[in-house]
């Protein structure tokens, strides 16, 4: 491994040889390897501080159950606890560099997290970074545990945090759509089956559908969330729990509750069907989403040669070569954000069929993927908010120019007069 001659190393060694470390970075040798190993993407577990605050509430809770069962001296367990507890308070996550997307079914990350830990906790007993005989990033802060059940239970937490967040965003869309519906409550529209005149119908009832089916979604995804609170830790390397105390298991979700306040199931280690389900249901949410934007730039089309129903807020120019052209951006970035979406369930899809024997090591890319889909949904959550519905417009006159104008208008005599004469 290569590292700058101006810095300052210390040595630490693994299995393949000896390392030098800068002495400036909590980490040690393994995440050195795995950055060296994994130069995949721009997803850096560090951009998902809910992963990382998972993975301290693993090792907190592990931590307490060792502590308990005599395998961690005191000190060494205050002194764990305390990182632990600095990094659920947002601190040391620039010691998370490594790639969100590697080999090893997770063993990388689990190391990382291992070794900041270990290294901070040294820092608090008075130690040097990397004097390990004191506190060993294996030997107490992995305590009982493997990366196959530390890894994905923190996976599970980090990712139900999220959905906690992504509530806010999605109820706060709904909204947006609830209150044009009753803004437009009093405007005549044509509606539209196939792209051809159907039946008047009011434009507050346009917007009241969006917002009606998004409502509908949050059952589901509700469910699909709680469905992550299903974990193995305790599982060890492949559901035994070897190299676990007896009572570990359970001492250690009781401890990851208290810390938590979330009740969990237990699940097989090769199982990733949580993360299949609930990034399932952001692909809902997604579709969904995709067929309320495409709706809004049909009907905001033209403004003089499309539909031109409504406005919506002018966000930037539209063309370098065609003056006074604007674009439907905001919905056009929703659309692509459901079709990424999307893309990433197949990937979350694909990776679980992936699994072999008693672990499924394709877990790495689930995990980008559902965290990923959550937090750039979130974020076109807001944009279109904020952006678009609230700033839209209706263009009332024209909206009563099409009723007036269509054939539709005489579905309204059929109960009259009979289908034939209407």
């Amino acid at each position: 491994m290569s590292t700058n001659q101006n810095v300052k190393t210390r040595t630490e060694s693994d299995l393949l040889g000896s390392v030098e470390v800068p002495c400036d970075v909590l980490y040690g040798v393994q995440t050195l390897r795995g950055l060296e190993n994994f130069p995949i993407s721009s997803f850096r577990l560090d951009q998902y501080p809910l992963f990382v605050n998972g993975l301290a509430i693993v090792k907190l809770g592990a931590a307490i159950a060792n502590h308990e069962l005599g395998l961690l001296t005191d000190e060494q367990y205050e002194a764990i606890a305390q990182a632990c507890r600095e990094i659920m308070e947002g601190k040391h996550h620039e010691f998370f560099p490594v790639d969100m997307i590697q080999g090893g079914a997770g063993t990388t990350t689990n190391m990382n997290a291992n070794e900041v830990i270990a290294n901070r906790a040294l820092e608090l007993m008075g130690h040097k970074r990397g004097e390990y005989q004191y506190c060993s990033p294996n030997d107490h802060v992995n305590c009982s545990q493997s990366t196959n059940d530390a890894y994905p239970t923190a996976i599970h937490f980090g990712l139900y945090a999220t959905h906690k967040r992504f509530m806010t965003h999605f109820e706060e869309l709904i909204a947006a759509f609830e209150r044009k519906a009753e803004e437009f409550a009093g405007i005549l529209k044509m509606g539209r089956t196939q792209l051809e005149d159907a039946v008047p119908m009011t434009l507050g009832q346009t917007f009241g559908a969006y917002a009606s089916i998004l409502r509908q979604e949050i059952r589901n995804i509700d469910f699909a969330a709680e469905e992550l609170l299903t974990v193995n830790m305790g599982a060890t390397a492949i559901g035994t729990g070897i190299c676990s105390e007896p009572e570990y298991a359970e001492r250690c979700l009781a401890a990851m509750r208290e810390i938590t306040g979330w009740e969990y199931m237990v699940a097989a280690t090769s199982d990733t069907s949580c993360m299949v389900g609930y990034s399932q249901a952001l692909r809902r949410i997604a579709v969904k989403m995709n067929k309320i934007c495409n709706d809004l730039r049909l009907l905001a089309s033209g403004p003089r040669c499309g539909l031109h129903e409504f406005d919506l807020p002018a966000r930037q120019p539209g063309s370098s070569i065609m003056p006074g052209k604007v674009n439907p951006v905001i919905p056009e970035v929703m659309n692509q954000i459901a079709y990424k979406v999307i893309g990433n369930d197949l990937c979350v899809a694909m990776s679980a069929e992936a699994a072999q024997m008693e672990l499924n090591a394709m877990e790495p890319v689930m995990a980008q993927c559902c965290f990923e889909s959550a937090e750039i949904m979130m974020n076109g959550f807001d944009t279109l908010r904020v952006n678009c519905v609230d700033g839209i417009k209706a263009n009332e006159e024209q909206c009563r120019e099409y009723v007036h104008n269509s054939i539709g208008i005489v579905t309204a005599l059929n109960p009259i007069i009979g289908y034939k004469n209407s």
